[in-house]
């Protein structure tokens, strides 16, 4: 049988080598954007964001938009996570939350009038089903009362739910407000590390929630996992995995647990005893790729994996594979217009960020001012840069005749210096480059950060230099390592 005539859901979509990750394995970022978040500066503020608005209207009014609204509250606290987040069981503080986010949403609302179609909505936390079912109503009329929704068909909307926040009648309330795809938070079903990372959480509770969005036609259900946890072993990953499988979701996500106690407090709580080995850890990997695979799924690039008849899997395949703050996309070039603490928007050139914390939000507010405490305003060259991670984090491949039609460079001047690092990994059997394309190997797809640092021009500093070469002996502090 040739590959063509191979199923889509047999074809290997990546390949698992150990000795080869050992060997590159280091830190580096998740280009969820470019520039990254730590690049952006307090010299970004409210009027360059109206200013940035103000060209992406001038461009087309009829360009749609992409909208996350953060909810940072938790009733209890997950010693693992690493959002901005703020845990309370007094959820008056959400009332007032909501008072002033619905107000930030208003003054986005009144800058994109006539441009201000939503395809993409996302709900994310903190606990977003931590709203009671009337404020998520409330709020989700308010946004139809500012911005204009595409259809239930063409509308990608989505939220982020903790299967113990809700009942199968929340699940079906979710769905008749407008919510068509629905993520949850799962990260491993064996008791004892529920119990480590303080996440207790009955398989019997997350299958009901499953059932309630099936029987409620949400048209994607995705489930996130971690390996690296505390008392997390190869037997009990194996025995998630098996649960996750049987419970047949349309995506998977499953993250590399960082554990970056300096970052963030609550991961002081987890005994680095219980911490499997970094040989455990590869192990649990390649497992996950091998049930997963197995199971009929894609690898589509750094932590996830859809169904080959996913709208992910089959944007990948028709190169229409978009990345932004909340991962993966099929919505390209849409801009990203991002309400709550902390959060970030993408607007033309431009990334920009909210204050973090409450009381900054509510004043800044209260002077009927957008929050933004800090962002960037992209250069050519970090345009083009970025567009070339994104290609190669999508797609897997980029083509140089593509880029140098769009800009006004000779590829292989422009970036001798990236081309030589390039022929480097090409000898490890990360990527093959011709003179039409550059094209990542099956091996080459788990260490995709590896390839794209490459072409990230701010990670010449001195520090950042220091560590790759050996000679210094902490890394960078807001990376992970890209394994």
């Amino acid at each position: 049988m040739t590959a063509s005539a191979i199923p889509i859901n047999l074809l290997p979509s990546v390949e698992f080598d150990a000795q080869l990750i050992r060997k590159l394995n280091q830190v580096g970022p998740r280009y969820t954007s470019y520039p990254t978040a730590d690049r952006f500066t307090a010299e970004f503020g409210y009027r360059d964001y109206l200013q940035a608005v103000t060209g992406a209207r001038a461009r087309s009014n009829t360009h749609p938009l992409s909208v996350y609204i953060h909810i940072p509250f938790c009733e209890s606290i997950c010693y693992y996570c690493g959002c901005n987040k703020v845990v309370t069981k007094d959820h008056s503080k959400a009332v007032t939350y909501l008072s002033y986010l619905k107000r930030e949403i208003e003054m986005q609302g009144r800058l994109l009038v006539g441009a201000n179609q939503i395809e993409q909505l996302h709900f994310g936390g903190g606990t977003p089903t931590y709203l009671t079912d009337a404020q998520m109503e409330d709020l989700m009329a308010h946004l139809r009362r500012w911005f204009s929704f595409a259809s239930d068909a063409n509308g990608e909307y989505s939220i982020e739910v903790d299967p113990r926040t809700v009942t199968r009648e929340r699940v079906q309330a979710l769905r008749r407000q407008g919510f068509n795809r629905i993520s949850l938070g799962v990260q491993d079903f064996d008791a004892d590390v529920q119990k480590a990372v303080n996440r207790i959480q009955p398989e019997s509770q997350t299958l009901e929630v499953i059932s309630a969005a099936r029987d409620a036609q949400f048209r994607s259900i995705s489930i996130d996992l971690i390996y690296g946890l505390p008392k997390q072993n190869l037997i009990t990953m194996n025995q998630t995995l098996t649960k996750v499988i049987a419970a047949d979701p349309d995506r998977i996500s499953i993250y590399n647990y960082a554990h970056l106690p300096h970052l963030f407090k609550p991961q002081r709580r987890i005994a680095e005893a219980d911490l499997p080995d970094l040989e455990t850890k590869l192990d649990m990997l390649a497992l996950c790729i091998k049930r997963l695979t197995a199971a009929g799924y894609v690898y589509i690039g750094m932590d996830h994996f859809a169904k080959p008849t996913d709208d992910l899997a089959i944007a990948q395949r028709q190169g229409r594979l978009h990345r932004n703050f909340q991962g993966y996309s099929t919505h390209v070039g849409a801009d990203l217009i991002s309400c709550g603490i902390s959060a970030i928007s993408a607007v033309g050139a431009t990334y920009s960020q909210n204050v973090k914390t409450l009381d900054e939000y509510y004043e800044q507010i209260e002077q009927n001012e957008l929050p933004i405490a800090r962002g960037i305003k992209l250069s050519m060259d970090d345009l083009l840069r970025r567009i070339i991670i994104q290609m190669l984090m999508c797609n897997f491949e980029l083509s140089v005749a593509a880029i140098e039609l769009a800009y006004p460079i000779s590829f292989r001047t422009y970036f001798a210096g990236e081309l030589e690092k390039l022929r480097v990994l090409e000898k490890d059997g990360l990527l093959t480059i011709d003179d039409e394309w550059i094209s990542v190997t099956l091996k080459g797809r788990l260490l995709i950060r590896n390839i794209c640092m490459v072409f990230d021009r701010y990670l010449n500093s001195a520090t950042e230099a220091g560590y790759a070469a050996g000679k210094t002996d902490a890394p960078p502090l807001r990376h992970s390592k890209t394994i």
